[in-house]
């Protein structure tokens, strides 16, 4: 991988799971980055001494252009953005209420549209920008019990879509990551509400999981976070739009 040396790399959901492992790879890289979540003690302890840290809620436009803006006045302006955060619940849709269709939109979906709105000018002032979200394979095909994040993941994939095709001339790139179940704290939520709803032990209920990917496991962090580097290198300047599956072939 070429070097990332000169480039400011902000990470929403930067502090554990995916978000952390693509902070770390575009670190090793040579990129400055920062990490951005709501708690402030993980995302101390995930940055140490090697990267900056700002508390942000992604779905709160002020505190979005506030985030940003203090990054960029730190590290210099934001050339690459890696839109992690997000979060996932599961209900059957007659359950789903009106509460929680919101919340897995403003997380998933509208953070995507803050976070990037804010950035894009000063890429697009540059001439030069990158623009990754982490989206789902619940983007690019449905899942029983989730509709409200499998819609505002959808949203991701076709806002990514969108994006692209505007910025496309102007030395910006904007694609989605699909990952299948990860070996994240988001996949450890479902595999104790499988236990709780269904009496299945801790590693049956894993099983089950890792038994919708065809290599039969779960997908790592690292593995998410390799591809996020490599759409941020000079040589993938022609990937555009596209919604990349690290799924082990769930999806095609």
């Amino acid at each position: 991988m070429a070097s990332l040396a000169g480039k400011h790399a902000f990470v929403t959901g930067g502090a554990t799971g995916i978000g952390l492992a693509c902070a770390q790879a575009l670190h090793a890289a040579g990129a400055q980055v920062t990490l951005a979540g709501r708690n402030a003690t993980a995302l101390q302890a995930a940055a140490g001494a090697s990267m900056g840290w700002v508390c942000c809620d992604v779905s709160d436009p002020p505190a979005v252009q506030a985030a940003l803006a203090a990054a960029a006045e730190r590290s210099g302006r934001i050339d690459i953005l890696v839109n992690n955060a997000g979060q996932a619940a599961s209900a059957p849709f007659l359950k789903t209420d009106g509460a929680l269709w919101q919340r897995m939109l403003d997380v998933n979906l509208g953070g995507v549209f803050h976070c990037s709105q804010a950035a894009l000018p000063g890429m697009l002032a540059a001439g030069w920008g990158r623009i990754v979200n982490i989206a789902s394979t619940a983007g690019l095909t449905g899942y029983r019990y989730v509709a409200a994040y499998c819609a505002a993941k959808h949203g991701v994939v076709g806002l990514t879509r969108a994006l692209a095709l505007e910025v496309a001339a102007q030395g910006v790139t904007v694609n989605a990551v699909c990952p299948g179940f990860t070996d994240t704290a988001i996949v450890a939520e479902a595999v104790a509400n499988i236990v709780q709803t269904t009496g299945r032990t801790t590693e049956q209920a894993r099983a089950s999981l890792a038994a919708a990917n065809p290599q039969q496991r779960l997908v790592t962090p690292d593995e998410v976070a390799h591809t996020v580097l490599w759409l941020c290198q000079d040589a993938a300047a022609a990937i555009n739009g596209q919604s990349i599956a690290v799924a082990g072939g769930e999806v095609m």
